[in-house]
């Protein structure tokens, strides 16, 4: 049904069920709204105020936390996409909120750009990734917030304001990595660069041996990444390096990239998560196995193809930084929980890197950073296994990534975000009544 608000057209649904990607988080909504324009997501914000309703802006829904959650009224922004505009000369881009990932990856090369860094998943809306903290991997790349140079935001009021660091600077600061907790942004520009080629080198390795030259692997390559395997001594390790200028493409052969990315990494592992979840004791046989099917391999291609891996088997995440030389204590102490409780963990353990940056609530402020990522397979319990990972984390002072599950709240928060209060102080100021509010919220940042 469409609802007329102040001479503009938006969609709009009552009573529905929704739940994220991951099945973590659910709600009913008392409305839902797609908006096809920034000035209807301003009238939808003014009309949810004089009915009461708390308001959430959703993208792909793939944060595993309550980030996005509502019971009022969800501004669906899948219809506010597109780049906009590129300044070639000042290397940016400016792009509706909405806009998915992967889509702004292919409209950014179509005009000779990209983007410095991906994450491994394309999947989210550009609003949701730079929300939560969205990051790749690289020692000297930040993630995908530190490179917002200016964005669009509506407020608990109705009123748009136009931010950057010159430009309502402390709004800025803190909408370049808001939660959703600040107002609705409708739009972001944010660094590019002329489009690139990466060659990838995907090899096992053992775990011992990954540890020992990890600092050396990430300092020598642009991005530097592995996965752990529990209950063996097997990583799969992935070096990324930019090529020359004229350096041909050289892509995975099509066979090949069936055989790994569909059939052994999707299909296959979905088929081994099942069986390892109705018969735990086999998850050590297959995980042995798993370590060693996936070969060595190397390929050329346009970044956010190398960057980007097809993931279709659902699971549960939780994701902490760390100094980056806290790494091998932290992966360490996990091998050590694993190997001595019984548990039987089927999903690699994934581990990455990333510079400092300046964003306040980044899980890089101000520190080079390691992250190390566990995962359950969906319709897996989840056992004691990431109560323990959260507890090794919180020892070493680790900051939870936003949109991955954690129970931290604001107080520890606090305590590991030098900026925390002065983020607290920009939403008390713009969002008094909190319009933006939910339960998430509430726990880390405070009511």
């Amino acid at each position: 049904m469409a609802d007329s608000v102040s001479g503009t057209t938006s969609s709009i649904v009552r009573g529905v069920e929704w739940s994220n990607w991951a099945g973590t988080e659910s709600s009913r909504l008392a409305r839902v709204a797609t908006p096809r324009s920034e000035v209807e997501v301003v009238d939808e914000i003014r009309r949810a105020a004089r009915k009461g309703l708390r308001v959430k802006a959703i993208g792909a829904g793939h944060s595993f936390t309550g980030a996005a959650v509502t019971d009022g009224l969800q501004l669906r922004l899948g219809a506010l996409t597109g780049v906009t505009s590129i300044d070639s000369t000042r290397g940016e881009a400016t792009v509706r909120a909405g806009t998915p990932l992967h889509v702004l990856s292919e409209e950014l090369a179509a005009f000779g750009h990209a983007l410095p860094n991906l994450g491994d998943i394309d999947r989210q809306s550009l609003a949701g990734a730079t929300a939560t903290g969205t990051h790749g991997t690289g020692l000297r790349l930040p993630g995908l917030s530190a490179g917002v140079r200016a964005l669009r935001i509506v407020l608990a009021d109705g009123s748009v304001v136009d931010c950057s660091r010159t430009r309502e600077p402390d709004l800025f600061q803190a909408a370049r990595l808001g939660l959703g907790a600040l107002g609705v942004v409708t739009e972001i520009t944010l660094g590019v660069v002329p489009a690139f080629l990466l060659h990838a080198s995907e090899r096992p390795e053992r775990l011992s041996e990954v540890l020992a030259h990890a600092a050396a692997s990430a300092e020598a390559n642009d991005h530097f990444e592995f996965y752990w395997f529990p209950h063996t001594d097997r990583a799969l390790t992935k070096r990324t390096n930019r090529v020359p200028e004229g350096t041909p493409r050289r892509p995975l052969r099509a066979w090949r990239e069936r055989l790994d990315d569909d059939l052994l990494s999707n299909r296959v592992f979905e088929l081994t998560n099942r069986v390892a979840t109705r018969v735990p004791r086999s998850t050590r046989g297959i995980n042995a196995v798993a370590a060693r099917a996936l070969s060595s391999r190397q390929y050329t291609d346009s970044s956010h193809r190398v960057f980007v891996t097809a993931r279709e088997v659902r699971f549960v995440e939780s994701e902490w930084a760390f100094p980056r030389a806290a790494l091998g204590d932290v992966l360490q102490e996990l091998r050590e929980w694993i190997d001595t409780h019984d548990e039987r963990i089927s999903f690699p353990v994934e581990c990455r890197v990333a510079a400092a940056d300046d964003v306040w609530l980044s899980t890089a402020y101000e520190q080079e950073s390691c992250y190390v990522a566990v995962h359950r397979y969906h319709r897996q319990p989840r056992g004691a296994y990431f109560d323990a990972f959260e507890a090794i984390a919180v020892n070493h002072r680790g900051r939870p990534h936003w949109g991955k599950l954690h129970t931290r709240d604001a107080d520890y928060l606090r305590s590991v975000y030098p900026r925390f209060d002065d983020f607290v102080a920009v939403r008390d100021r713009v969002d008094p009544e909190r319009r933006f509010a939910n339960p998430y919220l509430d726990r880390v940042l405070g009511a």
